[in-house]
């Protein structure tokens, strides 16, 4: 099983992200990543690999993950047949350690999460009351929104830092051994278009950048992100479009220029797509 190294923060525009996921089976790839990971599976069963460590996992199964960590969940065979109603549910919850910054990891009050970063890098299980109430806080954490999220997070890894119902996953830090691993080809397009988002991008700019041909690179992009290019782009563009109407005092137009939209019609229809509001909508109901 061939090792995938990624960026969730590059794919998913975000340092923080909290995620409900329902599918017909787990479909994440053998992979690793920068960002620390807790994951609460809701409903499947399987076998979960972590680090060096293979195990069993049912509903209720929860871990917390340092970076760079190896792991992959692997449903039982029954959930590829597609001859039930079976599903694999899960939150998983990606941040980057980076996002609290240096002076956060000096501070006294931060010794026990420092700890338990420490801790993470040997993966942990998370059971008994800690799990209850851990899963409680994730069910209420996918429906926060904007600080609420970090508080929210803040409240979690307190609780985690605190906790007696953590086993280790892997007896020592996981450090990976000198074995072939493939990168994730989306990996720096996903870089690419948060950072060049303003400017007209191509198909052919982004299947180039991933060494591919534009049909394969298409079919690759559809399967990990379940949808298409152009879908992801305007993602990205709402979402930072959606920054300055909270941010800044720019007017519509400019926001729409100003995030890669030569039209404001067209920056107007899409908003409107993808938040259910209209730009002066949105900043309406945020200004309340």
């Amino acid at each position: 099983m061939k090792l995938e190294k990624t960026k969730i923060s590059s794919y998913l525009n975000s340092a923080i992200s909290v995620l409900s996921r329902e599918e017909a089976f787990f479909q994440a790839p053998f992979h690793s990543h920068p960002e620390l990971e807790l994951v609460y599976v809701k409903e499947s069963f399987g076998k979960r690999i972590i680090g060096n460590s293979v195990s069993n996992f049912e509903a209720g199964d929860m871990v917390f993950l340092g970076s760079d960590i190896p792991h992959v969940w692997l449903n039982d065979e029954i959930y590829y047949h597609n001859l039930n109603k079976l599903k694999a549910k899960s939150i998983v919850v990606y941040f980057n350690k980076d996002i609290f910054g240096p002076a956060f990891y000096e501070l006294n009050e931060a010794k026990k999460i420092n700890s338990l970063f420490e801790k993470a890098k040997k993966g942990l299980s998370v059971t008994g009351k800690t799990n209850q109430l851990i899963a409680q806080k994730l069910e209420q954490l996918v429906l926060k929104k904007d600080f609420e999220v970090i508080i929210g997070l803040f409240e979690i890894l307190s609780v985690l830092s605190e906790s007696a119902d953590i086993e280790f996953i892997n007896p020592e830090s996981y450090f990976p051994a000198n074995e072939p691993f493939k990168k994730d080809r989306l990996s720096e397009v996903y870089q690419y278009i948060k950072e060049n988002y303003k400017k007209e991008i191509s198909l052919d700019e982004v299947a180039q950048i991933a060494s591919l041909t534009p049909t394969s690179f298409c079919r690759m992009f559809k399967s990990k992100t379940k949808k298409n290019f152009i879908e992801y782009l305007n993602e990205i563009r709402i979402s930072n479009a959606c920054k300055h109407l909270i941010e800044s005092d720019m007017s519509v137009s400019e926001i729409a220029y100003e995030c890669g939209y030569k039209t404001v019609s067209n920056f107007n229809k899409l908003f409107k797509k993808n938040t259910g509001n209209t730009p002066k909508e949105y900043k309406n109901k945020i200004a309340r």
